[in-house]
């Protein structure tokens, strides 16, 4: 699905397609039972690591790779074909060091990030407090030179496992976001159990007048959102490449049994209906990645891409939630047991959906966005 992408570095996603199919066979079995489990591989995410496949986006010198969103939503693409555990929280890291800290943050965070040694996390979402970052409670406040920083926060993939969350809360000049080196006798976290994306455990941290240097800023005070947006808005295409991984493995799955499932004198993909079912499969993951694709050039060339990014993961989340609906169908009572991925994959997408930006909000901003310009950006 990589045909009309335009990466950084040449010849590498072909390099990485074949070898991401072997590192996972090599893996499949300790996946599986970490999936089962509820917890993160951190051995093999170690290794993805030494590969360069956590610092995608990290300049060589730290020990990253150097590549481009192009690159990113290959990894991630890949990731989510093959079930391999997702970089996903360390590439935003990477985001949002390289675009807003100080070169003493640089220094310290982002070339253990990249190279797999520093898990870290992001605490933003909060008890209640849906899409909207005005309600957010969480709080900082100075106390001389320092900040102390108050208020729970849920959904925080690797919170309980990362040495480092970027935590967001309300400062009087208002939304802040702060890097917090994360220790239980700091910080408590308990882990939540989610239903999807379980190599990634959640937790709910609760940040008790937990005191911070100013040098914890990232960004400047009061930008919050402009260090959350120009992350998210790119990241978001993280989250669409690997609902398309998802959406291709539930497919060639499906497609693979029924090649060999016989029924009566022929097999289940001899059948019209099922042949057309697989068409349209492949014509909405085909095409999401087409959208994927551009969306991932205009990032690269450093216009913005929010409107891009979020088009991406709407059709993204579509073309997958059809791919996985539809493997059900393709293999009958073969999908419906925990022994295959169907039902797993089921979660994830269910995840994917809401994490990072729901299909509910992207309508909404892409609708927005259609409405507000005179040319109804192309109609």
């Amino acid at each position: 699905m990589y045909q009309t992408m335009r990466p950084t570095l040449e010849g590498w996603i072909d390099d990485l397609v074949p070898a991401a199919a072997a590192f996972a066979a090599e893996h499949e079995a300790a996946l599986r039972e970490h999936t089962i489990e509820g917890r993160f591989p951190a051995e093999i995410f170690a290794e993805m690591g030494k590969l360069g496949w956590v610092g995608v986006l990290a300049p060589p010198e730290v020990g990253g790779l150097g590549g481009g969103v192009a690159e990113y939503c290959a990894l991630q693409e890949e990731v989510g074909r093959w079930a391999l555990v997702s970089p996903q929280t360390s590439m935003q890291a990477q985001r949002w060091l390289i675009d807003w800290g100080t070169p003493e943050q640089r220094e310290r965070y982002l070339g253990p990030i990249a190279r797999g040694e520093l898990i870290f996390s992001e605490a933003i979402s909060e008890p209640g407090m849906g899409s909207s970052m005005k309600t957010m409670r969480a709080t900082a406040r100075r106390d001389g030179s320092d900040w102390i920083l108050s208020g729970t926060k849920v959904h925080v993939n690797l919170g309980k496992e990362s040495g480092l969350t970027l935590f967001y809360g309300m400062a009087p000049e208002g939304l802040t976001a702060f890097l917090v080196d994360n220790s239980p006798e700091l910080i408590e976290s308990v882990h939540t159990r989610p239903i999807g994306l379980r190599l990634l455990p959640t937790a709910e941290m609760r940040f008790d007048e937990v005191r911070v240097p100013g040098s914890a800023v990232l960004g400047e005070v009061g930008r919050g959102m402009d260090t959350f947006l120009t992350t998210f808005n790119v990241s978001r295409l993280g989250n669409a490449s690997e609902l398309l991984g998802i959406g291709r493995r539930a497919l060639a799955q499906a497609v693979r049994y029924g090649q060999e499932r016989q029924v009566g004198t022929g097999k289940v993909v001899d059948f019209q209906g099922i042949q057309w079912t697989i068409a349209d499969l492949y014509a909405d993951l085909v095409s999401a990645a087409m959208v994927r694709n551009h969306a991932a050039e205009v990032a690269d060339r450093g216009d913005d891409p929010a409107f891009e990014t979020s088009l991406a993961k709407q059709v993204a989340i579509r073309a997958s939630e059809h791919a996985v609906n539809e493997a059900f169908a393709l293999t009958g009572g073969h999908g419906l047991y925990d022994d295959t991925d169907y039902g797993q994959l089921l979660h994830d997408v269910k995840v994917l959906r809401v994490a990072g930006g729901s299909l509910e909000i992207l309508r909404n901003y892409v609708a927005r966005t259609i409405l507000r310009s005179e040319t109804l950006r192309g109609l």
